[in-house]
């Protein structure tokens, strides 16, 4: 697929056609590999937009190539303590496996950074798997970092705990 008509839109979480292109874009990611390889249960695609419509910390991106849903990324904003100011978590980011390597990824991070930096944000964070390395390459490639408050203490790590 050529990708020379790429558009970013801000989802906007009461738009139906907004709504049901990020419901397939993210459920085309959570199938994939990378995304755990499970589609999005009923009870998700139900209950995820008036999850969101009611956060106000919410961002949700997504990237057109002739008006069809290629690329996709949520975020949201937390809190450096360190710096004390906002910061910008990416959650989701996905670009169809048909258009890869053509700088989508590249093109939502950079519309995300514009939006932190309305917000006075200090940073993007975001996790990524360690044997994800296309993504990690990516990351690389437009200014992301492994985490790393003092070399003798080693690099951040994420981890969970579910509830």
């Amino acid at each position: 697929m050529k990708t020379e008509n790429k558009k970013i839109i801000c989802v906007d979480y009461h738009n139906d056609t907004h709504t049901e292109d990020l419901l397939a874009m993210l459920n085309e990611y959570a199938s994939s590999l990378e995304g755990g390889a499970a589609p999005l249960s009923p009870a998700t695609r139900n209950n995820l937009i008036p999850a969101l419509r009611e956060r106000s910390d919410a961002v949700s991106l997504l990237c057109y190539v002739d008006n069809k849903p290629v690329g996709i990324l949520n975020a949201f904003e937390g809190f450096s303590t360190f710096n004390a100011k906002p910061l910008m978590n990416v959650h989701d980011l996905a670009v169809s496996e048909a258009v890869r390597g053509q700088g989508i990824a590249g093109m939502l991070l950079d519309a995300l950074a514009k939006i932190a930096e309305q917000k006075n944000c200090c940073k993007l964070t975001l996790e990524v798997l360690s044997n994800n390395t296309p993504a990690i390459k990516c990351y690389q490639n437009n200014g992301f970092k492994q985490y790393v408050l003092a070399g003798a203490m080693g690099v951040a790590q994420f981890w969970q705990k579910n509830i």
